[in-house]
């Protein structure tokens, strides 16, 4: 009789460590990443008339609802930055935000098929979901360059400052902490479905409390303005339009704090998915 070997390619074993991140095992699935990523971003306009289009119209939409209402009809000024750049720019970081969110929110629930199928490291399933969702944020960028080289043509004093090449940090500090906020939220609302209602309604309050709609300045009240300045979403907001219209200044306090933030809830939201992941199937 031949001696059946007993040496595996690959041995699949529990995590030990709630931290325990295996990066060279979510690059040999990269493949799989590449096909979530495609996933997310072609069924949002499969089988519809406009298409891709609509990842254009959203930002636009918004864009003018926000002027008529907020700055028509209830009078606020965005100061010196013409309200489209202002609404436009603050409505791509939010949708970016709230999208990564989602992505860390719905992590189990939306693959719960897939997970109790086959096996793959399942931090590839959220870490691809604020990819696609980059992706699309860069699609929505463009309509704000047109709008912002109509105003640079009319003369308005727009100009990038020497801290837009902070950019690309201020786009990862808004993904880590959309999705370690959304992996955090994820544990609960595996257990507690109704949940996600109350979520919902918590995340369109903190967009009120983000200067999407309004400037940072806008009250005079001290009080409300250090509350308002807890919101680590603050400084990245007002951080990104100085950046790129060169107009206010640059919080580099605010900053630092939003940072700190960001790293603490990444790592506990990490521990929290590796320790629910432990457990999901039996939970569902």
């Amino acid at each position: 009789m031949t001696q059946q070997s007993n040496e595996w390619d690959l041995v699949i074993e529990p995590k030990k460590k709630l931290l325990s991140i295996d990066f060279a095992e979510i690059w040999r699935y990269r493949d799989l990443y590449k096909q979530y990523v495609k996933r997310d971003i072609v069924t949002v306009y499969k089988q519809t008339i406009f298409g891709p289009l609509w990842f254009f119209f959203s930002p636009i939409f918004t864009t003018i609802m926000y002027m008529f209402v907020f700055n028509t009809l209830a009078g606020i000024s965005t100061g010196d930055i013409p309200p489209a750049v202002f609404y436009m720019s603050g409505n791509i970081l939010w949708g970016y935000f709230a999208a990564c969110f989602s992505t860390g929110q719905n992590a189990f629930l939306s693959n719960q098929g897939v997970f109790s199928k086959v096996y793959f490291p399942r931090l590839v399933a959220p870490l691809s979901g604020i990819t696609s969702s980059f992706i699309k944020t860069m699609i929505q960028i463009l309509p704000l360059v047109f709008i912002y080289g109509y105003y640079v043509s009319q003369g308005v004093p727009l100009h990038f400052t020497w801290e837009a090449l902070l950019l690309p940090v201020i786009i990862l500090l808004i993904a880590m902490m959309g999705l370690g906020i959304g992996l955090i939220v994820s544990s609960l609302t595996v257990k507690y479905r109704d949940l996600n209602n109350l979520v919902a309604f918590g995340l369109q309050l903190w967009m009120y409390a983000t200067p999407v709609i309004y400037p940072v300045d806008i009250t005079s009240n001290p009080k409300l303005s250090m509350v308002l300045k807890l919101n680590p979403l603050q400084s990245v907001f007002t951080d990104c339009r100085y950046m790129i219209t060169g107009m206010g200044c640059m919080d580099w306090t605010g900053l630092l704090y939003t940072a700190i933030f960001t790293i603490t809830i990444l790592f506990l939201g990490v521990i929290v998915f590796n320790r629910q992941e432990r457990t999901f199937m039996d939970t569902i």
